[in-house]
């Protein structure tokens, strides 16, 4: 098998470290098979891939589309991010609870977030190329997210020497205890 999927406290959220084949010349790797995907659980279809370039300290999120919305596949082919999905599904066992991955290129292994869940990531390299493939298009007009120092989310971001760059959009998102989720409720 190419993957190994490990399945974290939030049920359909994945860590997946696939199998590399290295020599003096390099390396390979498959970095998605959608049998084996399928095998694991991961039976979405993915229709758009995205690319994103960030200094150290960048912090992106916590992210999500209420229409279009979106599971998301997630690896970092150069540098270290830490990764989180917070579960935004009213009912959900875990409903408000988050999970984080350091995923980086040195270990190649990716996150898979899907719907009903928001997403970000902090920088923690001096610079991090991030890849994803989503089950959905982007649509600006159904974004929303949550603050990433939400104390009701309280997620543990990695504490680095620098202050955290965050957008000025991310900084204007209603507290998570302030919105509705009942758009991800579909998706538990």
């Amino acid at each position: 098998m190419a993957f190994k999927f490990e399945e974290t406290k939030l049920k359909g959220v994945y860590i997946i470290t696939p199998q590399v084949f290295g020599d003096n010349r390099g390396y390979f790797m498959e970095t998605y098979k959608k049998e084996q995907f399928y095998n694991a659980g991961i039976s979405k279809e993915f229709v758009q891939d995205n690319e994103s370039s960030s200094t150290k300290g960048v912090l992106r999120g916590l992210h999500f589309q209420k229409e279009h919305t979106q599971g998301k596949l997630v690896r970092v082919t150069h540098g270290a991010v830490f990764d989180v999905a917070v579960d935004v599904r009213p009912g959900s066992e875990t409903y408000g609870q988050w999970v984080g991955v350091v995923l980086s290129s040195e270990k190649k292994n990716m996150f898979y977030i899907p719907e009903g869940f928001a997403h970000g990531f902090l920088v923690l390299s001096d610079k991090a190329e991030f890849v994803y493939k989503c089950t959905d298009v982007y649509d600006p007009s159904s974004e929303g997210g949550i603050p990433w120092d939400d104390p009701d989310i309280s997620v543990e971001w990695p504490k680095l020497d620098i202050e955290y760059k965050t957008s000025e959009k991310d900084g204007k998102h209603p507290r998570f205890s302030e919105q509705s989720f009942e758009w991800a409720d579909k998706w538990r």
